[in-house]
């Protein structure tokens, strides 16, 4: 599975990442009801659930009745045709099985090839998991799901990031393993601190917050960049600057006020911001990465000039994510 185009729109470029499904904190006991505010919101996330529910089960059913549909076509046609007709339509079927078969082993070959050449000399990009502590499994299991995604866009790219996952355990690891494929993915797994793990490197760390002063210009390749992964909900505002801070490591943020106006804060999800600096390597473009990134309702437009092709770039979003949610699931051996 892949975040929807909700649970990737609440967290920044800080690794503050948010999720509708994960939004909404457990209701406190009852010496402390809950506000008529918080009565609301609850409701809203509740009514959320429930469609989302309902629209997941809508959608299993009409896959299954598709399939027994199809199914009973290819019965009724073969049942129409002569033994000899019967034979060839079922050895062509074959045919076009085996070559769509030896065409994905041929991607999956690729892919494989790129991912290990970026382990040697691709950009190094971190995801610092050492915030699950601070989050509830529902959240968790958002930031999860769009670590996913971050891998199956990184595997389609020609030239894809050396991507790091670090400082993950407890329930953080146990949802990572039930990915599929996970074991066999071709990314860095360490679970300790990035801290830990690149302590001889230390003066080549930049943590990537929205929160820094310096704004990133362009990405060395000697640099090994950190997005933090928090569901945060605004809870934790500033921790990813302070940890910076505290282990003495240099921080920057993306030029994101540079090429639009934000509709509301810089807040991007983990995934979002990976797309980006992945985007941005591929075209050195800042300005294109965000546009072709970030959604067009969290932006007006930058100092009135509209950009080309935004409208078309969300619908191909919504459609490569689908394509990505197929991908993920059917990965197994990267």
């Amino acid at each position: 599975m892949q975040p929807t185009e909700e649970e990737r729109d609440q967290t920044d470029h800080t690794a503050a990442v948010s999720h509708p499904n994960a939004a909404v904190p457990p209701p406190p006991s009852p010496s402390q009801p809950l506000s008529k505010n918080a009565q609301k919101k609850l409701l809203k996330q509740q009514k959320f659930e429930a469609k989302k529910a309902e629209k997941k089960a809508a959608e299993k059913l009409h896959k299954k009745l598709e399939a027994e549909r199809k199914r009973k076509e290819w019965d009724e046609k073969l049942a129409s045709l002569s033994e000899e007709e019967k034979s060839k339509l079922i050895e062509s079927r074959k045919g076009m099985r085996k070559d769509r078969m030896e065409k994905r082993s041929k991607e999956r070959e690729m892919k494989i090839e790129r991912l290990a050449r970026a382990k040697e000399s691709g950009q190094n990009v971190v995801i610092d998991l050492e915030f699950a502590d601070l989050m509830a499994a529902n959240e968790i299991h958002s930031l999860v799901q769009q670590i996913m995604y971050c891998y199956a866009v990184n595997g389609r790219c020609a030239a894809p990031a050396h991507l790091w996952l670090a400082g993950y355990h407890g329930e953080m690891e146990s949802q990572l393993q039930k990915l599929p494929g996970f074991d066999k993915w071709i990314i860095e797994k360490d679970k300790r601190p990035y801290i830990e793990t690149f302590q001889d490197q230390k003066e080549h760390l930049v943590y990537l917050t929205a929160d820094s002063e310096t704004i990133v210009d362009e990405l060395d390749p000697k640099k090994i960049y950190i997005v933090g992964g928090l569901v945060d909900r605004n809870r934790w505002k500033g921790i990813t600057m302070k940890k910076a801070e505290e282990q003495m490591i240099q921080t920057a943020k993306l030029p994101i006020g540079n090429f639009l106006k934000m509709s509301s804060s810089q807040v991007l999800t983990v995934n979002q911001v990976i797309e980006i600096l992945l985007k941005f390597l591929e075209t050195r473009d800042w300005k294109s990465s965000f546009f072709d990134v970030i959604p067009q309702r969290k932006r007006f437009e930058a100092d009135s000039e509209k950009y080309e092709g935004e409208t078309e770039g969300e619908e191909n979003e919504k459609r490569d994510n689908n394509d990505v949610k197929k991908q993920c699931i059917g990965t197994k051996e990267v």
